[in-house]
C-alpha cells in the first residue's frame, strides 16, 4: 500500500503509455483522479502502461453501482446464478493462455506458473458452481406442536476484495466466485503493480452473462483501500497480503462493523528427518522455494535439516539449483524476474545480511546467468546454509528466491523452532515414519500442514488459512468457510393455523 504514484508528465515514457481504467457498472471508467502509477514489464524493466488511482469518490461510484445491482442480483434464482458460474468456468478454462500471457507480462512469472495459478483459481469457480449444496438451509418439522423451525442463508450485500500482486488472478478467484454465486455484489481493488488481469476477468464475467454492476474494479493505493474500509455500504472485506497490512485491514474493517477475511504473511518451514527420501525432499525444496521466484505466501523459505543428513541434503539442493534457468517467462525458463526493481534490491540485500550474520552462502543468486534483458528485475535462486535463527534472513518474510537451511538436532528441535515462529501459515515434514508424521500434524501450531508435500495449499473444497500472525480473526478463504463468510444465516420459527380444526391452532396440550 505504499504510494508509488507519480505525475505522468514527469516520466519520459508516460505520454505514449496506455492507461488502464477502472471497471464500474459494466464499462471502463476513468474516474476523477489525475493520479496514475506505472505498470512495469519486470522482464524488461520498462513501463508498459499506466493505471489510474481511484479517489474516494471513484470508490463510492463503484460501491453505489454494486449496491444498485445487489437489489436485483440477490433475487436472481440459484439456478440462474449457477448458470453464470458454469459459463464463466468454461470461458476461463478455454481462454487460460490469454490470461496467463497477461500474468507473465505484468508479474513476470513463467508461463507454467501462470497457468498453474489460473488452474487453482478455477477450482474455486467450480466450487461456486455447487452453491446449491453449500447454501441450503436446515429444517426441523414440529419442533413444538404445530411449529416448524428452519434456517436460510442470505447474501450480505456489497463486499470488497483487496488482492496482492503475487497472484493477480488466483487470489481474486478465491473470493469473488463465491461472493457472486451467493448473491452478493463485488468491488475488487487489485494490486496496482499488475492490475490488468482484474479488468480482463471483469470482461469475461460480463461475457458469461453477469449483469452490469455485480462485479466492479477500482485501481489504486491506500486511498482506495481506506475508502473501501470506511464505506458504510460495504459489508465485508476479503484481503490477502503482508502481515502488517492484514492486521491494519482487520482492525480498521472490524472497527467499522464489517466482516473481514485478513490473510497475512508467512515464513514456512520444512522439516527433513533422517529417514526422509532426500531426493524427494530436495526436489520439493527447490520447487517450493523457487517457484514463482519465491513470491508466494506458501513458498518454503526455511528448511530445518537434521544434522546427520544436512550435508547430503544441501548438496542435492545445490546440484538441482544449478540446472534452473532464469529469464523471460515467455522463453520456457524456470524462474522469471521479481515484481519491481526495489523489491529485487531488497531481496538481494539479504545475501549480504546472511554473510554478516555468519551464515554460509552456498549459492548467490545475484551471480546466476540470465536469459533476458539486462534491465529486468532479476534475482536467481539463492541457498544459504547454517542460518542463525536470530538473523533477519530467518525472521523476515523475504518474499523472494532465498532458501535458508537451519540445522537442527532432531524432531523436537525442529518442532520447537516452527512453533516459536510468529507465523503459522504452512509447514511440511519429510519422513517415512508414519508415527512421526502423525505426531507432527497434531503438535505443530500451523494452519496448513504437508506430509511429504511441500506446499500444502488445500484443494478448492477445503478452506485456506493459517494461524498466528498469518491470519487475523478466524475467517478462512474459499471452501465451506468461504460460503459461510459471504452469507448470513436467518432462523425462522413458523406456526400456521390448522384448517382441519376450523382455523384454530390446538396448541401443545391437545397434541400431547
Amino acid at each position: 500500500m505504499t504510494d508509488t504514484t507519480t505525475d505522468r508528465a514527469a516520466r519520459s515514457d508516460a505520454p505514449t503509455a496506455e492507461v488502464l481504467d477502472h471497471w464500474i457498472d459494466g464499462a471502463p471508467a476513468a474516474g476523477a483522479s489525475d493520479r496514475t502509477g506505472p505498470v512495469y514489464d519486470p522482464a524488461r524493466g520498462v513501463v508498459q502502461r499506466e493505471v489510474r488511482y481511484a479517489t474516494a469518490d471513484d470508490v463510492d461510484a463503484a460501491v453505489q453501482a454494486a449496491a444498485r445491482a445487489f437489489l436485483m442480483w440477490r433475487d436472481v434464482s440459484i439456478a440462474k446464478r449457477q448458470q453464470v458460474m458454469f459459463r464463466f468456468r468454461e470461458l476461463l478454462a478455454s481462454r487460460a493462455p490469454e490470461l496467463a500471457a497477461i500474468l507473465t507480462s505484468e508479474h513476470g512469472k513463467v508461463t507454467g506458473d501462470a497457468l498453474g495459478e489460473i488452474q487453482r483459481g478455477l477450482e474455486v469457480v467450480e466450487l461456486a458452481c455447487g452453491l446449491p449444496e453449500y447454501t441450503k438451509g436446515e429444517y426441523s418439522e414440529n419442533a413444538s406442536s404445530g411449529i416448524d423451525v428452519y434456517t436460510v442463508r442470505q447474501p450480505l450485500g456489497v463486499v470488497g476484495i483487496i488482492s496482492p500482486f503475487n497472484f493477480p488472478a488466483m487470489v481474486p478467484l478465491w473470493f469473488f466466485p463465491l461472493a457472486i454465486a451467493t448473491g452478493n455484489t463485488v468491488v475488487l481493488k487489485p494490486s496496482e503493480k499488475d492490475p490488468s488481469a482484474s479488468v480482463w476477468l471483469a470482461r469475461l464475467l460480463q461475457e458469461a452473462g453477469l449483469p452490469d454492476g455485480v462485479f466492479n474494479v477500482v485501481h489504486g493505493d491506500k486511498v482506495a483501500v481506506d475508502a473501501l474500509l470506511d464505506h458504510p455500504t460495504v459489508r465485508a472485506i476479503s484481503f490477502v497480503g503482508s502481515t502488517p497490512i492484514a492486521k491494519y485491514i482487520y482492525e480498521h474493517g472490524t472497527a467499522a462493523g464489517k466482516r473481514v477475511q485478513a490473510l497475512g504473511g508467512a515464513k514456512n518451514h520444512m522439516l527433513v528427518l533422517p529417514d526422509a527420501d532426500l531426493d524427494l525432499a530436495a526436489d520439493a525444496a527447490v520447487n517450493a522455494g523457487f517457484g514463482s521466484s519465491g513470491e508466494r505466501c506458501m513458498a518454503i523459505s526455511v528448511v530445518l535439516a537434521v544434522d546427520t543428513v544436512a550435508d547430503a541434503f544441501v548438496d542435492k539442493v545445490r546440484e538441482r539449483m544449478s540446472k534452473l534457468t532464469v529469464g523471460d517467462g515467455t522463453r520456457g525458463t524456470d524462474m522469471g524476474p521479481l515484481i519491481t526493481r526495489e523489491h529485487r534490491d531488497k531481496v538481494a540485500g539479504y545475501v549480504d545480511t546472511a554473510r554478516t550474520d555468519g551464515a554460509d552462502v552456498v549459492v548467490d543468486g545475484r551471480e546466476h546467468p540470465i536469459d533476458g534483458a539486462d534491465d529486468g528485475f532479476w534475482m536467481g535462486p539463492t541457498l544459504v546454509d547454517r542460518v542463525p535463527v536470530s538473523s533477519a534472513v530467518y525472521r523476515d518474510e523475504i518474499f523472494g528466491p532465498v532458501l535458508s537451511v537451519v540445522r537442527v538436532e532432531g524432531y523436537e528441535d525442529g518442532l520447537r523452532i516452527i512453533n516459536e515462529s510468529r507465523y503459522g501459515n504452512g509447514t511440511a515434514i519429510f519422513t517415512n515414519d508414519g508415527g512421526a508424521a502423525r505426531r507432527f500434524q497434531r503438535e505443530v501450531t500451523v494452519g496448513m500442514v504437508g506430509i511429504n508435500v511441500p506446499i500444502p495449499v488445500p484443494v478448492g473444497y477445503h478452506s485456506f488459512g493459517g494461524w498466528k500472525d498469518s491470519l487475523f480473526g478466524h475467517a478462512k478463504a474459499y471452501g465451506p468457510r468461504g460460503f459461510d463468510f459471504y452469507t448470513q444465516e436467518k432462523a425462522i420459527t413458523s406456526r400456521w393455523l390448522d384448517p382441519s380444526h376450523g382455523g384454530i391452532n390446538l396448541g401443545f396440550p391437545q397434541h400431547e
